[in-house]
């Protein structure tokens, strides 16, 4: 596996894009038709929107499913691979992991949102964690010191990880409608790298220096790559077309013949 192969999750569903089922599903017939290395192909979507996604008459390769409902729904007859969930403040991750993954039938993975600040000594073999780096306030957005942290702790637990929302773009920059830094995807990726090297990831969240995060993705080897990517499983975006736009920008990929 490259760096870059199957990164990007299709969260057209998702704010700030919120397309409506039917918009979300065409661009993601066109993005699956063209089939970019960089896109997993995967369609996230709400459980509370499984009915309408069975209405319509295109069906994704992969679906995640972001349960947003009391219940878990029936989902056998969807090509579902994996199943996210935000843990409850009241129960641990070992807790809601016993819970669901009985529910869950096999070959479907389960990733538990934590915030990037909570200590997560309890995660079971064969589950994963997801984390929040952005969203619509600046207080979604966390430090750089948790998400350090949290890369740290999956690195050292060797636990995979999924990445959502506030990940716009490559680079770490300013947004002055919210008064935030945003995190950098390509900054994030880079970061478990140097986890999975057993440096402190803070750094390279943290900088902006576009040169030096290019000459780092060009300088990672093969193995490293090979590990960060068995952490960083995904991230979701809205828009399926930004990343790639980034990265060629970069000269971290090829342009589509």
């Amino acid at each position: 596996m490259s760096l870059f192969s199957a990164l990007v999750d299709d969260a057209g569903l998702f704010p700030p894009t919120s397309l409506h089922m039917d918009e979300a599903l065409s661009r993601h017939e066109r993005d699956q038709a063209r089939n970019n290395p960089l896109l997993t192909q995967r369609f996230l979507c709400p459980t509370s929107r499984l009915d309408g996604l069975r209405r319509e008459s295109f069906r994704p390769r992969r679906i995640g499913l972001i349960v947003d409902t009391p219940d878990l729904p029936p989902f056998e007859d969807l090509p579902v691979d994996l199943v996210e969930v935000r843990l409850p403040p009241d129960m641990s991750v070992a807790e809601l992991a016993r819970k669901m993954t009985d529910r869950l039938p096999p070959g479907v993975r389960l990733f538990v949102e934590v915030p990037a600040r909570k200590g997560n000594a309890d995660v079971p073999e064969g589950v994963g964690l997801k984390v929040r780096c952005g969203g619509e306030t600046a207080e979604a957005f966390p430090p750089v010191e948790h998400l350090a942290a949290f890369i740290r702790f999956c690195a050292d637990h060797d636990i995979p990880f999924k990445a959502t929302a506030g990940l716009h773009h490559a680079i770490r920059h300013f947004d002055p409608s919210l008064g935030v830094d945003r995190h950098g995807f390509l900054n994030l990726l880079l970061a478990v790298c140097e986890a999975a090297e057993h440096r402190d990831p803070a750094p390279m969240l943290r900088t902006t220096d576009v040169g030096h995060l290019v000459r780092m993705a060009e300088s990672v080897s093969p193995e490293t790559a090979e590990h960060a990517r068995r952490l960083l499983v995904s991230y979701g975006s809205c828009n399926t077309s930004a990343p790639l736009e980034d990265l060629r920008a970069l000269g971290l990929i090829e342009e589509e013949a």
